[in-house]
């Protein structure tokens, strides 16, 4: 049996909502064997984040060298990198040791608009990582980071879609998670050549933590199971979508996406 093998390299969320722990189970709701490369280890629940203390630059790269070399990898994500170390350090591993299939979630500014990455790391990640890539997925805010200018609605994100693809030459979607409105959970798509608005309706629930990496993890699933980029964006938002639907009110705080709703017979 062959079965796709599917790395995110990401930090480790001890609440379950986000990063390692959101993106393995988005792995196996779509069937795909995933594996794990941890960049950082944070200690948050739904409430916040305490503590976030890295690894060493060579253990992260150790863990992708060790499942390429045995297991191999038909896609891989990547999300919170948490500094420029280890943001040089991964991409040039996959520099000189190409994945096919990467989704880069540009993990800078949390959904709330809080920065988490130093200008330099910023740096270190459009120049050496996004290069590598075959689609980028930063949030609202991230967007504005990329391209210096504000998004409020459709229009701009259209604009800084298109200025990040034309700075970069890769297919990006903006998500729309933090606007107002109607507008919220409405993602701009550009590869160059064709702008698509995805819009859905807006789920109506406070428990949205992990929809980024969730939606990152479900295109690389979809692409390392043989779909083209736009069918696999289009399933991943329908995934994040369906799970905002079935999020789960856990802790004091915002709670997670309910990835394993497939499981309660539930659309």
């Amino acid at each position: 049996m062959t079965i796709a093998r599917v790395l995110t390299i990401a930090g480790s969320d001890s609440g379950g909502g986000a990063g390692i722990q959101a993106d393995l189970r988005t792995f196996a709701m779509h069937c795909v064997h995933g594996m794990s490369a941890i960049t950082c280890v944070t200690a948050q629940n739904t409430q916040g984040v305490m503590r976030v203390d890295a690894l060493p630059p060579e253990a992260v790269v150790a863990q992708i060298v060790a499942v390429q070399g045995d297991i191999g990898i038909t896609a891989a994500k990547t999300g919170m990198l948490l500094n420029g170390e280890i943001i040089r350090a991964v991409a040039a591993h996959l520099a000189q040791f190409p994945i096919a299939q990467l989704v880069v979630d540009p993990v800078m500014v949390s959904r709330s608009g809080a920065q988490l990455l130093a200008a330099e790391a910023v740096t270190a990640l459009r120049d050496r990582l996004f290069p590598l890539a075959t689609v980028l997925t930063p949030n609202r805010y991230e967007a504005q980071i990329l391209t210096g200018q504000e998004i409020t609605n459709v229009d701009t994100m259209a604009v800084a879609a298109r200025r990040i693809y034309d700075e970069s030459g890769i297919p990006v979607v903006i998500k729309g998670g933090g606007l107002r409105g109607e507008l919220q959970g409405t993602d701009v798509w550009y590869d160059g050549q064709t702008l698509e608005v995805l819009a859905t309706a807006t789920v109506q629930t406070p428990h949205t933590h992990g929809t980024g990496c969730t939606l990152s993890a479900a295109i690389a699933a979809h692409l390392a199971l043989g779909a083209d980029l736009p069918t696999s964006i289009q399933r991943g938002k329908a995934y994040v979508t369906a799970a905002l639907h079935h999020a789960i009110a856990i802790g004091q705080g915002t709670g997670p996406v309910g990835h394993f709703f497939p499981l309660l017979g539930q659309g």
